[in-house]
């Protein structure tokens, strides 16, 4: 399946990687403020708050972003989501973006979540670790980078995931070198969202362990990335490759949707490696339902 896709200046290294155009964002956002005289929890008002303050920021409008991080953090969950909803749409340009620079920094906002970063305690380090990714914080990726290794499991992924939100080459680079030490699926849904095309590519040259590679081939399925095709092609059929970075790329070819593979994984359908032969059919019935595992 395709996925769709800030303290500090600000460089090209971070803006997002999907197709771009300058975005016009209603008024109201992406979240409607509620009313607090309907109701509304505190987790609203300051989802509302934020969202208010992202949209103006990206229209070009002059505002300011009074909430705390504290109060940000406490309510992780409602927050972040809402964040992201505005900050990760198709279309946020490098313009825009410094805008929302210019209101966290006015607000004092990107300073209190890198503090909370090195929080002693991990529920706290794994909540900004989830805000510094909804808003692209640039000035978080070396502090998310230390956290890849922290000791604390629900931290580690947050960091992960914050990374590939964030995006650019640095966060990629920081999500490879942990390469052996995060499950292959997560690291790859990480980097295919944080990855450009121009990092894949470098990727795919540069070589690495039989996991880089898987890594690799999935985040170009999760990314649907057609370009990469041939190449994929190439790694699921090379027999001299480990079977587990042949398994991954059959596995993308069948994320990926092209019609045309559908030749090539009937083929590797009767691969002598079995672990090939299951990928390989099983990618097949994204194309064709009806096709029946091989019989051993």
């Amino acid at each position: 399946m395709a996925l769709a896709n800030l303290a500090g200046a600000q460089i090209a290294d971070n803006v997002p990687t999907f197709p771009q155009n300058s975005t016009s964002l209603p008024g109201n956002g992406m979240a409607p403020a509620s009313d607090p005289k309907l109701g509304a929890t505190e987790s609203q008002q300051i989802a509302a708050q934020i969202n208010q303050a992202l949209v103006s920021a990206l229209t070009g409008q002059n505002t300011v972003l009074n909430a705390k991080a504290s109060d940000l953090l406490a309510h992780v969950d409602v927050v972040a989501p809402v964040i992201a909803s505005v900050m990760h749409r198709p279309g946020i340009t490098l313009a825009q973006q410094w805008q929302v620079t210019k209101v966290i920094r006015r607000g004092g906002l990107g300073g209190e979540l890198l503090d909370s970063l090195a929080s002693p305690e991990p529920a706290t380090r794994a909540a900004a670790a989830q805000l510094c990714g909804a808003l692209r914080l640039a000035e978080s990726v070396a502090w998310l980078s230390d956290l890849l290794s922290d000791p604390d499991e629900k931290v580690r992924i947050a960091a992960a995931r914050a990374l590939g939100r964030t995006g650019g080459r640095r966060a990629v680079d920081a999500l490879m070198g942990a390469v052996e030490a995060f499950p292959p699926h997560r690291l790859a849904l990480a980097i295919a969202h944080g990855a450009s095309d121009i990092d894949l590519d470098g990727l795919l040259r540069s070589g690495g362990s039989a996991k880089t590679w898987v890594v690799v081939a999935l985040a170009c399925g999760l990314r649907a990335d057609a370009l990469r095709f041939p190449r994929l092609v190439a790694m699921a059929r090379d027999r001299s490759s480990p079977s587990e970075v042949r398994v991954a790329a059959c596995r993308a070819l069948g994320m990926i949707g092209d019609r045309a593979a559908a030749g090539v994984l009937r083929n590797l359908g009767l691969d002598p490696d079995s672990a090939v032969s299951e990928a390989a059919t099983h990618a097949l019935r994204r194309y064709d339902p009806g096709v029946q595992r091989r019989q051993t």
